[in-house]
């Protein structure tokens, strides 16, 4: 199933590169499109976790690695996708949850969250231990940073070894700005420089080395770099190629290595296939798909304002308003301005930090209320052309159905911009 990541690289150098999108969210809808979409295709769907979301101590989502992969193995077999055709990723596995601990706390708790994505069958590691830990500078030293990454790796080898697991294939490195979106408007965003990308392949060699990890080195598949993509709250910074061709240049001399994009999310389907041509093939993609979400969500709660005696002028967007305003640390420290600017970003910014809050029971109850407000309610072609013009009408087509319909548009984008649409 890896062959699929392990390929990417050769793929490149044959003049025939592909691309996979690396599904980064836990919401049930956007695990359901994905896995709906693989079901249809036959082919391998990525899921990724982050160490934020899913992690030993149940993360913002409350669940462990064992408890996400469970979960995502449910809705598969609704699907009917074989746990082969699921590829586990973790994402910037490190010290970054405990950051605020000394690194030696922090560190330890890092290689314990390693290892149990190991162990519960994630077989790809995205090792980052770039963030400076209590007393520590904010961004480390190369040197220090691939240090920590080859003990985590370690752990990682002997957990898989110790489990009778197939070993797993490892992203190395990380982004800036970080994860997630920045937390203001953006003007541009520079690519990584070709030389610091090559310094920090070639310190992570040698420190993988040092550690007699020369032969673990061979299944690093990507380095997670910055191509010059990124999006704030109200705006998204394009893929610009010539910016990046000294980066893609680079990997002429790194002939079994591609590079990793992150925070792809809102990007054009012809920036997104410049992507996979100029060898940044692993796309990752989360708020794009929960804000596709989000839009179908609040489109269908005008609908059914608009159709349904008694159900009320959107509740569910007042009561996702409430509960914002009730527990806004998921937000504030992300979105600025007045008052307006305040709530048309709670509800509709780009880096939607909403995402944090459908788990929660306010949030269910509301989402549970529309879709049997709607059960059974046919929605005239022209009310739903008003409301959510991105989802092609289908007769007698449930709210679900609806969600999963606006997620998928995106999840398409990526497919035909990867080269997954052709190929069969």
């Amino acid at each position: 199933m890896s062959a699929v990541l392990t390929g990417l690289a050769a793929a490149r150098r044959a003049g025939r590169p592909y691309g996979i999108a690396s599904v980064c969210s836990a919401h049930p809808v956007v695990l359901r499109a994905a896995l709906r979409r693989a079901a249809g295709s036959g082919g391998t769907v990525l899921v990724e976790a982050t160490c934020n979301q899913v992690n030993q101590f149940g993360g913002y989502t409350g669940m462990t690695p064992a408890d996400f992969v469970a979960f995502v193995a449910t809705i598969a077999g609704e699907e009917g996708v074989p746990r082969e055709r699921i590829l586990f990723g973790g994402d910037h596995l490190g010290p970054n949850p405990w950051r605020g601990e000394p690194a030696e706390t922090a560190l330890r708790k890092a290689a314990d969250m390693v290892a149990a994505y190991v162990a519960a069958g994630f077989g790809k590691i995205h090792l980052d231990a770039s963030m400076g830990c209590a007393g520590e500078p904010a961004a480390l030293g190369d040197r220090t940073v691939a240090e920590r990454a080859a003990a985590l790796c370690a752990v990682a080898e002997r957990t898989a070894a110790g489990a009778g697991l197939p070993p797993p294939v490892y992203v190395l490195g990380t982004e800036v700005p970080v994860p997630g979106g920045a937390d203001h408007a953006l003007a541009t965003v520079e690519p990584t420089a070709p030389d610091a990308a090559r310094e920090t392949i070639a310190v992570h060699r040698g420190a993988f080395a040092e550690a007699g990890l020369d032969d673990v080195f061979a299944r690093v598949v990507a380095f997670v770099v910055q191509p010059g993509v990124e999006f704030g709250s109200d705006n998204v910074i394009a893929y610009d190629p010539p910016r990046a061709a000294g980066l893609s240049g680079l990997l002429d001399a790194e002939p079994g290595l591609v590079f990793e994009a992150h925070s792809t999310d809102y990007q054009t389907e012809a920036a997104l296939a410049a992507l996979v041509r100029d060898g940044f093939p692993i796309l990752k993609v989360g708020p794009g798909l929960t804000f596709a979400c989000r839009e179908a969500l609040y489109g269908l709660d005008l609908v059914a304002s608009e159709l349904v005696p008694g159900y009320g002028e959107r509740p569910l967007a007042r009561a996702m308003e409430a509960l914002m305003t009730a527990s806004p640390a998921h937000w504030s420290g992300y979105y600025h301005g007045d008052e307006t600017a305040l709530r048309i970003q709670r509800h509709f910014s780009y880096s939607d930090r909403i995402r944090y809050y459908w788990t929660r029971p306010e949030a269910e109850s509301a989402v549970a209320r529309l879709t049997a407000a709607l059960k059974g309610v046919r929605i005239p072609e022209t009310v739903l052309h008003q409301y959510l013009p991105q989802v092609d009408p289908v007769e007698g087509a449930s709210a679900q159905d609806i969600l999963i319909a606006a997620v998928d548009r995106v999840l398409a984008l990526y497919d035909r911009a990867a080269g997954v649409e052709g190929r069969g």
